[in-house]
């Protein structure tokens, strides 16, 4: 009686199983369908995403990790979709707020993490920098090296790698000195009191316009700034096409050799600093004369005669 017993509940069981898929097979086939749906649509959307992102950004990682993030975002949907069909909504809800658990869980503990890849798909979209160009960022001066998800490799002159993570490169201050191709140089010089300064200041606009790689637009232009103790001090503006570190210096180097060799061409004087010297507990004694007072190194008050 047993063995009967626990036959009929099996089969009663199988019975009642095969009789609720009979009755969910339309929607069982519905269901397969949306998944169906779901896989080729993600593949064309993600297709077509790609191509959008090619014509924003020239950052292959980021391209491929948002098609990702889309290919994947249609599959839950359609998954989403097809629970709800099979009427288990119960399960889609507690599959969501899962997620929303999880999600909140990484965010806080990956925050920063978070933050520079963000920061990093936002650069990649906008694109305030590219690879080979001289920046200045959190005190960091070199030519980007690479892009990454997470951080910003700059290369310094000197040769060292700086990392910089992308979420400082976003908010803080950002200096591309090679967006526009270009570069002004203001180089500093001083000349003496003594000079004409019109004859300077064409001396000097010639001797720049003269310097391989200058531009000719924006015009030379100098100007005269201060004062100084033992010159007159003026600044020389001068543009040139920026493409390089190296070159810049170049270009502040060409443009200091040229105004010296035009100064000296045309007797005009850079001056230096001049110090005179005063002796004596209250000042204002030569040397000579306090050697003289004390009767030291053999210096008298009288010259000697030639041949004493």
């Amino acid at each position: 009686m047993d063995f009967e017993h626990a036959y009929a509940l099996i089969t009663d069981k199988v019975a009642s199983w095969i009789n609720v898929l009979v009755t969910m097979l339309p929607n069982l086939l519905l269901a397969a369908l949306i998944v169906m749906i779901a896989v080729v649509a993600a593949r064309v959307v993600s297709r077509l995403m790609h191509r959008m992102l090619r014509s924003v950004s020239q950052n292959s990682t980021i391209n491929g990790l948002l098609g990702t993030m889309v290919h994947f975002a249609v599959l839950a949907i359609g998954f989403f979709i097809a629970l709800g069909v099979l009427n288990l909504d119960k399960t889609v809800t507690s599959l969501l707020a899962g997620a929303g658990i999880v999600g909140l869980a990484l965010g806080f503990a990956f925050q920063d993490i978070a933050a520079n890849f963000i920061s990093g798909v936002i650069m990649a979209l906008r694109k305030p920098i590219a690879v080979g160009d001289v920046v200045s960022s959190n005190g960091h001066f070199g030519t980007v090296h690479a892009i990454n998800l997470r951080s910003t490799e700059v290369r310094a002159p000197q040769g060292q790698l700086i990392i910089v993570p992308n979420k400082d490169v976003f908010q803080q201050v950002l200096v591309n000195y090679s967006e526009s191709g270009r570069r002004r140089i203001d180089l500093s010089v001083g000349v003496s009191y003594g000079d004409d300064l019109e004859k300077v200041k064409r001396v000097s606009i010639d001797a720049i316009r003269s310097v391989p790689g200058v531009l000719s637009e924006p015009e030379v232009l100098l100007f005269y700034t201060s004062f100084g103790d033992s010159a007159i001090n003026f600044d020389v503006c001068y543009w040139v096409a920026f493409i390089n570190q190296p070159e810049y210096r170049a270009a502040v180097s060409d443009g200091i050799m040229a105004i010296k060799q035009a100064f000296n061409d045309n007797q005009i004087t850079i001056p230096f600093p001049i110090r005179t010297l005063d002796f004596g507990i209250k000042g204002g004694e030569t040397l000579v004369e306090v050697l003289k007072t004390r009767g030291i190194g053999g210096v008298s008050g009288t010259p000697e005669a030639p041949g004493a």
